[in-house]
């Protein structure tokens, strides 16, 4: 079978955490187990197969892609439900990300094809309980998030491509971003 392959920005410190252990929550009050399998993320490219080969082009691809990005800032704020089945942290100051978003798929149409063009919108979100959530337990669920509250705002300042071995996701390469900033101002002529 041809390996599963992901984009996805995972969190910073320490959102990454705070993030965490609503997840690890949401696993011991349900069972939940789906969304354990993979630490906080923002997904820039779902779970895709490919052969073996596409590794080392995405690798290449991906680093001259990071390499003419910056870090932007990414807020994040309560929780939403996608149905009744995807329970999410919102990301709420998402300008960045979205136009991240924007330049990775431009950038993958034509350095990587083998990347499929998107035909969902995208909707920037932290999962925390996803397709294997027990139906019976999602209305207690609901209530006990509704009534919380949690914010965060970081740096994004890389990116990582994921592979999936057989049990959980791994991260295979981090790409860090790496434009310089556009001055403002006087430059010497």
């Amino acid at each position: 079978m041809k390996p599963l392959y992901l984009v996805a920005l995972l969190l910073p410190e320490p959102a990454l955490s705070e993030v965490w252990a609503l997840k690890q929550e949401v696993h011991q009050r349900t069972g939940s187990r789906n969304a354990v399998r993979l630490p906080p993320h923002i997904t820039l490219i779902p779970p895709l197969r490919q052969s073996p080969d596409f590794e080392q082009k995405a690798r290449q691809a991906l680093a001259a892609f990071a390499a003419a990005q910056r870090p932007f800032g990414v807020g994040v704020q309560d929780f939403a439900w996608f149905g009744n089945r995807t329970l999410f942290v919102r990301v709420t100051e998402d300008e960045g990300v979205r136009a991240f978003h924007a330049a990775l798929q431009a950038w993958c149409a034509t350095q990587l094809p083998e990347v499929p063009r998107e035909t969902r919108p995208f909707t920037p979100h932290l999962t925390l309980a996803t397709r294997d959530l027990p139906a019976e337990q999602v209305p207690e669920l609901r209530a006990l998030f509704a009534a919380r509250a949690y914010a965060a705002t970081f740096q994004v300042a890389a990116f990582q491509l994921f592979r999936h071995d057989g049990q959980q996701w791994q991260v295979v390469q981090t790409f860090a971003l790496t434009a310089e900033q556009v001055s403002q101002g006087f430059s010497p002529g």
